[in-house]
C-alpha cells in the first residue's frame, strides 16, 4: 500500500497537475493575505468553489490513467487488496491538497480572527476537499479519459452544492430540508461559525466511506471480470 501511495505521490510532481494545484491555491491564499481581510469566512468559502474546480483535476489521472496505459491489470492482480490500492490513491492526492491548504494557517499571522472560527473553518475545508477526493477517485474508475473523469467529477460536485443552494429558494420546508440534508454547503456553514458540528463530520466521513466503497466495488467487478 505504501509502495502505491509514494508512487501516485511522486507522480503529481512528475507532470503539471500538482504544481499547478499548488500555484493555484498558494495564490489564492497569497491574493487574501496581501489584500489584508479579516473575513475569513468568505476566504474559505470562495476556497470551497475553487476546490470544487480544482479536486478534479487531482484526481482525474488516478484510476483513468491506469486503465489509458494498460497498466490497471498488473496493479488489480498486485498482492495487495483492493482496498488498500484505493485508499493509497485516496491519501496520495490528500496529501497534495492537504499540503496546498496549509498556506490557510498564515491567516492566524496576518488576519486577526476568532481561533474557533478559523479552526472550524481548517476543519471544514479539510472534510470538504476529502470528500471531494472520494468523488474524484470514484469518477475516475469508472473511464479511461481524464477529462471525462475531471468534468464528471466537477458535475457531481456541482449538484451536491447547488442542491443548498437550491432549498434557500423552495418555500416549501419539508423539500428545503431534505434538499439541506443532502447539501455540502450547508453543512459547510455550521463550522465557518465556529460551530463543530458532530452530524456534519458523520456526513462528510459518510460520504467519503460511500464514494470508496463503490471506487472498490468498481475495480472488483473488473478485477474478476478480465
Amino acid at each position: 500500500m505504501f509502495a502505491i501511495y509514494k508512487r501516485e505521490l511522486r507522480a503529481y510532481f512528475t507532470t503539471a497537475v500538482g504544481y499547478v494545484f499548488l500555484a493555484v491555491t498558494v495564490a489564492f491564499s497569497l491574493t487574501t493575505i496581501l489584500q489584508a481581510t479579516n473575513d475569513v469566512t468568505t476566504y474559505f468559502t470562495v476556497l470551497l468553489f475553487i476546490l470544487m474546480v480544482a479536486l478534479p483535476v487531482l484526481t482525474m489521472k488516478l484510476f483513468s490513467e491506469e486503465r489509458k496505459m494498460r497498466t490497471e491489470q498488473l496493479l488489480l492482480t498486485a498482492p495487495v487488496s483492493i482496498a488498500k490500492i484505493v485508499a493509497a490513491k485516496f491519501f496520495a492526492a490528500f496529501t497534495v491538497f492537504f499540503g496546498a491548504n496549509l498556506a490557510y494557517i498564515t491567516l492566524f499571522i496576518y488576519s486577526e480572527p476568532e481561533g474557533g472560527i478559523i479552526l472550524g473553518n481548517i476543519i471544514a475545508i479539510t472534510l470538504v476537499g476529502a470528500s471531494f477526493i472520494a468523488v474524484g477517485i470514484f469518477v475516475s474508475s469508472l473511464t479511461e479519459n481524464q477529462l471525462a473523469a475531471a468534468i464528471g467529477t466537477f458535475g457531481i460536485l456541482l449538484a451536491m452544492l447547488g442542491v443548498g443552494l437550491l432549498s434557500a429558494v423552495i418555500p416549501w420546508y419539508p423539500v428545503r430540508y431534505v434538499l439541506g440534508w443532502f447539501s455540502i454547503l450547508t453543512r459547510y456553514s455550521n463550522f465557518t461559525s465556529g460551530f463543530f458540528d458532530f452530524a456534519a463530520l458523520f456526513y462528510y466521513a459518510s460520504v467519503c466511506f460511500i464514494f470508496l466503497f463503490l471506487t472498490c466495488r468498481v475495480l472488483e467487478r473488473r478485477r474478476y471480470s478480465a
